[in-house]
């Protein structure tokens, strides 16, 4: 990957922000608004997707088609009551498919399409691949995207699916509280030593629909997550409609106007209250809010200071205060062992929040980091760490599981019972593995779930079924391994399942052999470390409470690893038996939410689609533009005096300005909709018609410059000849031959040039020059190297004195033995 490409995506519900890493250090980039943040919109119209900043903008114009929202859409069914909830506020269609997910009923195309949230998401992430390409001037294909710390395993799925359709390979999901963490750890220069005690930071990250505050230890080189709560239904969205509903029934009161019935007339009351919000923040004072023609042609005024705000919105800022409370809780620090409280996102520069992290924490908030891009920034640096190509400081992050996870098996006919064992308590640290070691004798399933309440429906992770296990040559249960591991993305699977096999050989083996399979077995040990931290359980046979211990991962594969031991025979004789361990790989299939790739490779293929139907749309359009430019652009400087209108005759001006009325008019009719080649051959039909004047024009303004350079080369010509008639040493060497040459270049180009400047001077300007500027440019360089081949050669050189005459002209200058050097003598 090219170090240029090492970008990370701060994804929020509302606008977007990419960060990349260089040499230099970490740079957010701009989009093609020149804006830094760019909003998660996605606009169909007849014609084409309409995406980011520009879907945002036609919002209010075209609602029905216009979806946002999408983060809190994925990885959902439509009953779900979070997904309900949403859908309340959200003005496009949204219906139930026969699999129970969301569809979002849009018009595109002139035609009526359902897609689902991850697509429209997969848009979102396209354009900002687009922009991220644009800027760096590079293909873009991996990176590290945000994900809110509160994510289930369904809903970091889906976003990877997301991401799969949009083109991007996806090194990490990295959670927003980790990303901020890391922005805010990796460049102090002053943090404890590894033997130190941390230092202890809070963080509070209030978006603009989510509240996320968590607890961080940094020593020198790494941190380690020590807490997170969070309040995934409080944001600064929720403090908007609070407000816009008080305007509402103020407006319904005074004015007889409900604006909750029209939905247009909702979302302009949502974008006025936002920029009241953002004034209450650094004004105390009473400030008006004011909306024209805002509902049945009539102008609405209010106002409203940050204390009714406040009231209005206490409920929302208790919630703020218990979800502090609940992190320093989790953290187990107290108040003198924190540091710094930093807080990050738009929302937290609501004063009242400020407020209530001076009342839990008693310190006031910091503002180190830069409140809108942290988290970008982070997911920047965590890109450039997994990437071979770019070198970062060493800084290691230990992320922690948010919900806890039980692991549950069923029982088998074999005898074995079932049971159920936390693998993976809350604040857990992650990525980590652990193995589970089982006896069985045929196949069986895994189950994973989430123990306790989590923001979503269901707590079933998902489903494993182990195959392919057969019971020992004697009939007893066999020994199988199943690997259950947190990824780098925060998705609980069960990553591969061994079944252990044993067989005993009483065979002697010459000590050659013996060695050779010594270092197989180390050989394979060494190639099976795993990735990360890992820890293995041992389940007993009759599904008794499982025990916890550290201990190294047993690897798959089918090479055999020998243990030898010790048993005695009836007669005393001590005999060698070998014990043959062999290690296969069990196949696992997995029942879990998500995609099919039959479904993924679809959609993949339908997102590349509409981007090809985009871009021909983008061209289409261009061609248009150009034309309708061309056409303004011409008609303008032809019925000008002082431009084109010199350069043609009056009645072929009104003619060809009569023609280009016309294609203003085809362009606003029939014209409208027209096939790219369509506008490209009109453009060239007119441009046959005004390029020829304008190039009269050219030739015009250009000419006397020209020939005045021309000129001039004449006038040094004729110095040189004068200078060479009153025998000049510079020109002596020259031939009398050499001599007339320069002078007959001479009459015949200044002849020429009179004669031009004869004819130009009597040639019409609305006809073609009889002598163009090319012409006369030929013309001067034709003479130039003419002249100059001959004024510029070098005098011969002087012949060089015979050698002998050399030596002693040299003998001669040598000074005597005790003669001091005489001056301007040189020595060798």
């Amino acid at each position: 990957m090219a170090a240029m490409s090492v970008i990370g995506i701060d994804l929020g519900n509302e606008s977007c922000y990419i960060a990349v890493a260089k040499a230099g250090g970490i740079e957010t980039i701009a989009n093609d608004y020149s804006l830094r943040s760019t909003p998660s919109y996605v606009a169909f119209s007849g014609k084409n997707r309409i995406l980011g900043v520009a879907a945002k903008n036609q919002q209010v114009t075209n609602m029905k088609n216009t979806v946002y929202g999408l983060k809190r859409l994925i990885g959902r069914k439509f009953r779900d009551v979070h997904v309900q909830r949403e859908l309340k506020w959200l003005p496009f269609n949204a219906l139930e498919d026969r699999n129970g997910n969301i569809g979002i009923k849009v018009n595109y195309l002139n035609e009526e399409h359902v897609f689902s949230p991850e697509q429209c998401l997969a848009m979102v992430l396209t354009k900002l691949k687009d922009t991220a390409s644009s800027a760096l001037q590079t293909p873009i294909n991996d990176c590290v995207i945000s994900v809110p710390s509160y994510f289930t395993n369904n809903e970091r799925k889906a976003l990877l699916d997301c991401a799969a359709i949009s083109g991007l390979n996806v090194l990490r999901l990295f959670n927003e509280t980790a990303a901020t963490a890391l922005s805010y750890g990796i460049y102090k220069q002053d943090l404890p030593g590894p033997e130190e005690s941390p230092r202890n930071v809070i963080f509070l990250d209030c978006g603009y629909a989510s509240l996320q505050v968590f607890a961080c230890a940094f020593n020198k080189g790494k941190l380690k997550m020590l807490a997170t709560a969070s309040d995934p239904h409080l944001g600064g969205r929720d403090v908007d409609r609070l407000l816009a509903d008080h305007f509402s029934a103020e407006f319904q009161q005074k004015y007889h106007i409900d604006a909750k019935s029209n939905a247009r007339a909702y979302i302009r009351l949502l974008a006025e209250v936002e920029k009241l919000k953002k004034q209450m923040s650094a004004n105390s004072t009473t400030l008006p809010l004011g909306i024209e023609c805002f509902m049945n042609d009539k102008d609405v005024r209010s106002e409203m200071k940050r204390t009714d705000m406040e009231a209005i919105c206490a409920g929302l800022f208790q919630r703020v205060e218990d979800t502090l409370r609940k992190c320093l809780q989790q953290s187990a620090l107290n108040l003198n062992e924190i540091y710094a409280v930093e807080i990050v996102g738009g929302s937290s520069r609501i004063p009242a929040i400020k407020q209530l992290i001076e009342k839990v924490f008693h310190k006031q908030p910091s503002t180190t980091l830069n409140q809108d891009e942290a988290v970008s920034r982070g997911c920047a640096l965590q890109c450039a760490m997994l990437s071979p190509a770019v070198r970062v400081r060493e800084f290691s992050v230990t992320d922690v599981q948010n919900y806890p996870i039980q692991v549950a098996w069923g029982a088998s006919p074999g005898g074995e019972t079932a049971g159920d064992i936390e693998a993976f308590p809350v604040n857990h640290p992650v990525p980590f593995s652990k193995l589970l070691t089982f006896y069985r004798s045929e196949s069986f399933s895994i189950k994973a779930f989430y123990n306790g309440q989590i923001p979503y429906p269901d707590n079933n992770i998902g489903t494993w079924l182990v195959k392919d296990i057969r019971p020992a040559a004697d009939g007893k249960p066999q020994k199988v391994k199943v690997k259950v591991r947190i990824n780098l993305h925060g998705i609980m699977t069960v990553s591969s399942a061994s079944l252990i096999e044993a067989k005993e050989a009483a065979e002697s083996e010459s000590p050659e052999s013996e060695k050779q399979n010594a270092e197989a077995a180390e050989q394979q040990q060494n190639g099976e470390q795993a990735a990360g931290q890992q820890g293995e359980t041992d389940l007993p046979r009759e599904g008794a409470e499982a025990t916890q211990q550290q201990s190294a991962e047993v690897g798959s594969g089918t090479s055999w690893t020998k243990k030898i031991s010790t048993w005695f025979s009836g007669d005393g004789e001590k005999e060698k038996k070998k014990r043959l361990v062999k290690s296969v790989e069990l196949p696992i299939e997995a029942l879990t939410f998500g995609f099919s790739n039959v479904e993924l490779n679809k959609f993949t293929e339908q997102e590349f689609k509409m981007i090809a139907s985009d871009k021909q749309e983008k061209e289409r359009v261009d061609s248009r533009n150009a034309l309708e430019e061309y056409v303004y652009e011409l008609r303008g400087k032809m019925q000008s005096e002082d431009d084109l209108g010199l350069y043609i005759l009056q009645s072929d001006r009104d003619t060809v300005v009569l023609q280009l009325d016309d294609m203003e008019t085809w362009l606003y009719e029939d014209g409208e909709d027209c096939n790219k080649q369509v506008y490209i051959d009109k453009l060239a039909e007119l441009k046959s018609k005004g390029e020829p004047v304008q190039q009269r024009k050219i030739e015009c303004e250009l000419r006397p410059a020209i020939v005045e350079d021309f000129a001039r080369s004449l006038q040094l010509c004729v110095k040189a000849l004068e200078l060479i008639r009153n025998n000049d040493p510079k020109y002596s060497h020259l031939t009398d031959e050499e001599v007339s040459k320069v002078d007959q270049a001479f009459q015949g180009s200044y002849q020429w040039l009179e004669q031009t400047r004869s004819k130009l001077g009597a040639a019409p300007k609305h006809l073609p020059p009889p002598i163009t500027i090319a012409q006369i440019r030929q013309e001067k360089c034709n003479f130039d190297n003419t002249v100059n081949s001959i004024l510029n050669k070098p005098p011969p050189k002087a012949p060089s004195p015979p050698k002998e005459e050399k030596a002693n002209a040299q003998e001669n200058a040598k000074p005597e033995p005790n003669q001091a050097p005489q001056d301007n003598m040189e020595w060798s």
